[in-house]
């Protein structure tokens, strides 16, 4: 075995980062960083397929690994009462038309736990992902972009979209090596050691601005509680208004990470970076699971993960929006509502229509809705769905950072070369596992308009009332009759009788 071959081999078994010439790390590496080894899973299931070759020796004697396998979906048991289970129908009140949660089908939690992957899901065409890492940024560029970014060229953005086994691409912190540190969006090296440490599930979430009040999830399991990571990322006012809240960096199940040097003046677009790039922050975790600050979750995750994941066989889902299934109404309704500069939107929208985006109508089918409700994204970590946040958040960062608008035109290009696409749940049973909350600025408001509490002073203690008096016939007094003069009722019966006559 020459050295070469021996370097190879021991960097295949370790998982050691590649770099490549211009210093790019390599950390997506579906053969690298996901497991080989095919595990008989512990509950019954059908259609669970294998794609793993059994060892074979050289003539030299060098054991060479298996290819991956990967997993392939399962369809619960005949009779399970998941495979039965239909929504009911809609309340009958006609008054409430808003959004509401509907029911869902879970199974518990240690048949969730029993049904998860022992190895990866297939990640068509994509299979290495290297990130771009620039000391000297081009600022001058037709397109925009950020130092966090990169300053992509158009060129370079529609590269990005051309899928191959093996790419090239910026997806955020290409002024450091290493996510958090020097990039941008930095955190302590002891925050960053823990990160590096979940390799399993995550939860996470971030408030910047002191903008939310943090909630503590709820029905979460013991076990979730040892092995699943719960993280929330705050900046320097969130911490500052934390302060004496919490201590060993640990609010409840939620670890507290503070995140320095935000690229951005918008707190918004500085949130994109941990709900878009979970994979870059966390580079051993397997499963994400991202909830923004003002949502409270109340299911386990490992729930979440095997009913909108594992039982659907997709590596990323995320919520339709309730009303609106059209990035042109989405695009007019964020107008509306300001919720950015109107013609940045419509710069937007008009880029993309220039691209080929078309209004939403039943002829996409079986696509549901080309807008999502951004605020959950349940997802596996592999090349194909990380490739998806990575254009998505580039998405974000040259244009507005309304996630929305970019959606459906990151997913459909993507499906265009890989026959890959989102799973996208009802609304209804997103807010089955999350509660939205108020902001505080909301919450602030409505303790000022309550009116004040006024008690009533206590009700007077009353005596009992006297029972009723009942006399006997025999002790009754009746009063005397009055009695009618007889005598001039005579005289005047006869008068009126002689009248008469």
């Amino acid at each position: 075995v020459t050295v070469r071959e021996f370097e190879c081999i021991l960097a295949f078994f370790t998982g050691e980062d590649q770099e490549n010439d211009n210093g790019s790390k390599v950390n997506d590496n579906l053969a690298l960083n996901n497991p080989l080894i095919n595990v008989v899973q512990s509950i019954r299931i059908d259609n669970w397929t294998s794609l793993a070759v059994s060892v074979k020796e050289t003539k030299v004697g060098v054991m060479h690994p298996p290819p991956p396998s990967y997993f392939l979906g399962y369809t619960l048991p005949p009779g399970h009462p998941c495979n039965t289970f239909t929504l009911p129908p809609p309340p009958a009140d006609k008054k409430r038309t808003g959004p509401r949660p509907c029911p869902v089908c879970y199974l518990p939690v240690e048949e969730a736990v029993a049904l998860m992957p022992k190895v990866p899901s297939f990640s068509p065409v994509i299979k290495n992902l290297t990130y771009i890492f620039e000391e000297n940024l081009n600022r001058e560029t037709e397109f925009g972009g950020s130092d966090f970014g990169g300053y992509p060229t158009l060129k370079q953005r529609n590269d990005s979209y051309d899928i191959r086994e093996s790419m090239n691409m910026h997806c955020g912190f290409v002024k450091g090596r290493k996510p958090g540190r020097g990039t941008g969006f930095d955190i302590y090296d002891s925050d960053l050691l823990e990160m590096e440490q979940c390799n399993g599930v995550v939860v996470a979430s971030a408030i910047f601005g002191a903008f939310d009040v943090i909630q503590q999830p709820r029905n979460i399991s013991e076990y979730s509680k040892q092995t699943v990571c719960f993280y929330m990322f705050v900046d320097e006012e969130t911490e500052a208004d934390l302060k004496g809240k919490y201590e060993n960096k640990k609010i409840g199940v939620w670890r507290i990470v503070l995140a320095r040097d935000l690229p951005y003046t918008d707190g918004r677009r500085n949130g994109k970076i941990p709900k878009l790039l979970l994979h870059r922050l966390f580079p051993n975790a397997r499963y994400s699971l991202w909830i923004d600050g003002k949502l409270e979750l109340v299911a386990d995750p490992y729930q979440i993960l095997e009913r909108f994941l594992w039982r659907k066989n997709a590596t990323l889902a995320i919520s339709r929006h309730y009303k609106r299934f059209d990035v042109f109404v989405e695009a007019e309704a964020n107008k509306a509502a300001g919720k950015y500069d109107n013609a940045s939107i419509d710069h937007q929208v008009e880029f993309y229509k220039r691209e080929g985006l078309t209004p939403y109508s039943e002829a996409k089918h079986p696509i549901t809705s080309d807008v999502p409700e951004g605020c959950v994204i349940i997802r596996e970590h592999i090349p194909i769905s990380n490739l998806f946040t990575c254009l998505w958040f580039n998405e974000v960062d040259r244009f507005t950072s309304r996630d929305q608008i970019s959606f459906s035109t990151v997913r459909d290009k993507i499906a265009a070369k890989t026959n890959w696409t989102v799973n996208m749940f009802l609304d209804c049973e997103r807010r089955n596992f999350v509660i939205q909350k108020y902001h505080k600025d909301v919450l602030a408001l409505l303790a000022q308009r309550a009116p004040p509490v006024i008690y009533p002073p206590p009700r007077p203690v009353l005596a009992p009332p006297p029972p009723p008096y009942v006399a006997n016939d025999s002790q009754r007094k009746v009063p005397p009759r009055r009695r009618r003069d007889r005598k001039s009722g005579a005289r005047h019966h006869r008068k009126v009788s002689k009248e008469i006559v």
